[in-house]
């Protein structure tokens, strides 16, 4: 049972949540605008690299067009998604700030405008056709940017004539982002909700359809390996900066937060569990900050590098902070993935290794509702299978996580509840 607790707290305007929002990408542009200056990088040399690549599974914009040029590209798309969250009218929800949040993150390896801008397209066409207004579709059209790096693929690969290849990347784009809206409503069905990134489920699902049917026109669709592998200590500056102001902002909303923070760790994270409305904003925000830094925290205790893909990771814990995720539910899957991955001999500091730890939380409902030791063996099992899955979509399905969590969560869960139930 959900149950929405009593908060007394600061009551923000629409226009006053967006600017919290806002606060990233006005941050990014800066950002990336010093790193430009600073680092010689060619701004519009590395901009045209990052949207003219092959986005799939993993290609680090860092690496591709540098690292003022990827903040660049995350601050456009942000400024996007503000823009149409502003003229839709569209209610700043937990599930919202995710979305947000979550494209943000992978702006930084996989989407760019020009990969992006389709499926939108394909929303729209959508809400035309059912006679919906577009505010009813644009969380999901946000999320199914997972699939944005089959337009590039399909634009960039050489497969078809140049005058064409956009052409018929985008019209790729425009048909997913017209399929994916009735299908995410039916792939819930498949984990009942304990799987966070569902989309991501769905985007595998259309991804390995759209795979299988290029691979049998011949097509090389795989997966690829351009990382960024440098440590730049100013970007843990910069995000520890960024995720001390949300901190700061959830004591401004509600300047008990600290002390009111224990009502966030009693939510088992299923869907739906919207921190904003069971909790308020301030909490909310608290744990985004608090979840960031903890991020921070696994990716620097292990070495890490703090590049495109391990961004991405954690803007989407922060993301799904908000919709479902805080620490207590979160540690088992992350404490299972650390010793599935001590015990077969992986590199723990790895970017791979380290992005799995970070979106494996994707089924922190898992262990929010069946305690510590379904949480360990749910970690276990989605890190066998993450590790193995991106050969079926080839990686064009940004989500991959996602896709895994969805098939941890649909073959551990009724498991569990068999065994529970004949007890």
């Amino acid at each position: 049972m959900i149950f929405k607790q009593k908060v007394t707290e600061l009551d923000l305007h629409k226009e006053q949540k967006l600017a919290v929002l806002g606060v990233f990408p006005v941050v990014f542009l800066f950002f990336g605008i010093f790193q430009v200056i600073m680092a010689k990088e060619s701004l519009g040399y590395g901009l045209l690299k990052i949207a003219s690549s092959p986005t799939i599974l993993i290609t680090d914009f860092f690496e591709v067009g540098g690292v003022g040029a990827s903040f660049i590209n995350a601050a456009v798309i942000g400024f996007f998604n503000l823009y149409l969250l502003k003229r839709f009218k569209l209610r700043i929800n937990g599930l919202l700030i995710a979305a947000f949040m979550t494209v943000l993150g992978f702006s930084f390896f996989g989407k760019n405008f020009l990969n992006i801008l389709p499926l939108y397209l394909g929303g729209y066409f959508y809400a035309l056709y059912q006679k919906i207004p577009m505010k009813n579709v644009i969380l999901v059209i946000m999320f199914s940017t997972a699939l944005a790096p089959l337009v590039s693929e399909i634009a960039f690969s050489g497969v078809f004539p140049v005058q064409y290849s956009y052409v018929m990347g985008a019209s790729i784009g425009i048909l997913i982002g017209f399929i994916i809206v009735p299908l995410s409503s039916h792939m819930i069905r498949f984990h009942d909700g304990f799987n966070l990134y569902n989309i991501g489920f769905a985007s595998g699902i259309i991804g390995t359809v759209f795979t299988s049917v290029l691979r049998s026109f011949k097509m090389d669709i795989g997966p690829e390996n351009i990382l960024y592998l440098k440590h730049n200590t100013s970007l843990y500056i910069l995000l520890g900066v960024l995720f001390l102001y949300l901190i700061i902002i959830g004591f401004w909303i509600n300047a008990h937060a600290l002390k009111e923070y224990a009502q966030i760790l009693k939510y088992r994270g299923r869907t739906i569990t919207d921190f904003t409305q069971l909790v308020g904003y301030g909490l909310t925000f608290f744990n985004m900050g608090v979840m960031g830094i903890l991020s921070l925290g696994i990716v620097m205790l292990f070495k890490g590098i703090l590049n495109g893909p391990v961004i991405a990771g954690i803007f989407t814990i922060v993301g799904f902070s908000a919709f479902g995720k805080h620490p207590k539910n979160c540690f088992p899957i992350v404490l299972g993935v650390l010793i599935a991955g001590y015990l077969i001999g992986m590199d723990l500091s790895s970017t791979g290794f380290i992005i799995s730890v970070l979106f494996s939380t994707t089924i922190a409902p898992i262990a929010g509702t069946y305690g510590l030791g379904i949480g360990i063996i749910a970690g276990m099992l989605h890190l066998a299978l993450v590790t193995n899955i991106g050969v079926i979509h080839g990686g064009i399905n940004l989500y991959n996580n996602g896709f895994s969590g969805g098939l941890v969560a649909g073959f551990l869960v009724p498991i569990v509840d068999a065994f529970r139930k004949g007890d």
